[in-house]
């Protein structure tokens, strides 16, 4: 008998049962972190781009919970000053991803399958994962099977504009008390540009930008929002949910990404014409 949504988004809220190894991704050459399953060949992996001024400590336990689900978690600590490029962070989510695939990970030879990529990201980090998912979509072969954002912010060149170049799955988390980057002209912009037909937009209620942050940073001073567990705690089963679901072709959790959720109904969503 399938699983009702409610009890899938109580499954995944709690950890994996894979034990998580984190690394450097420093030790080859790029500042960041990776998490990743301690065992497990031919594993999915995600790149996620960090938020403006935020480091990759910030979404520590966002990491640690996707690699608990046996999903490779890298995120650069590149780009993190107060004008960053967006180009720039985009190429090193992409470079996360070839690292990932071709250095070997762990102790027990941990891999990456190439053909189970995706891309994640928060504020302008997810504007970035956007921008990289464009450049890939144009690629001769590309990796990239879905993105997801969460609280994504514009970015320059767009993201929204970007986006029309994209057709793989993707979801877009705003938050309705999101001063920084409101949904309209943000997320919302983001999906509506959406290249392919399987895209949704959900708004998380009781939400700030920072509420998917760990923590606390000095940019909280500047910066409306605060972390906020109930915000952590949706996106990581959500994210949980799209990408083993769109990475490793398990339908298992399908039925959580096509259902209304409490405080994360779905306020835009396109399915992809019957075959």
């Amino acid at each position: 008998m399938a699983s009702k949504p409610k009890q899938l988004l109580a499954e995944l809220t709690h950890p994996g049962p894979h034990e998580v190894l984190r690394g450097n991704l420093a030790l080859v050459g790029l500042p960041g972190v990776v998490f990743t399953p301690r065992a497990g060949l031919g594993l999915p992996a995600v790149a996620f781009g960090h938020g403006w001024l935020q480091p990759p400590e910030r979404y520590r336990e966002l990491l640690r919970h996707l690699a608990s689900w046996g999903i490779v978690a890298a995120a650069p600590a590149t780009q993190r000053g107060p004008l960053p490029s967006h180009r720039l962070l985009a190429a090193d989510l992409l470079t996360a991803l070839d690292v990932v695939t071709t250095v070997r990970l762990g102790p027990d030879g941990i891999s990456v399958d190439p053909g189970k990529l995706g891309l994640a990201g928060h504020s302008t980090g997810g504007g970035s994962a956007v921008l990289a998912a464009a450049q890939d979509a144009v690629a001769e072969k590309p990796r990239i099977r879905a993105v997801a954002t969460i609280t994504a912010a514009q970015t320059l060149p767009p993201a929204h504009e970007a986006a029309k170049a994209i057709t793989v799955p993707g979801m877009h988390l705003a938050a309705d008390g999101d001063l920084v980057a409101p949904a309209v002209g943000h997320a919302e912009a983001i999906a509506t540009s959406w290249g392919g037909d399987d895209v949704q937009l959900r708004l998380l209620g009781k939400a700030s930008h920072l509420g998917v942050t760990e923590g606390k940073h000095w940019s909280q001073l500047i910066m409306h929002g605060k972390p906020h567990r109930g915000t952590q705690q949706l996106t990581r089963a959500l994210f949980t949910a799209f990408f083993l679901t769109h990475l490793t072709g398990t339908d298992k959790y399908r039925p959580l990404l096509e259902a209304d959720v409490k405080r994360a109904p779905i306020e835009r969503e396109e399915e992809p014409a019957a075959q």
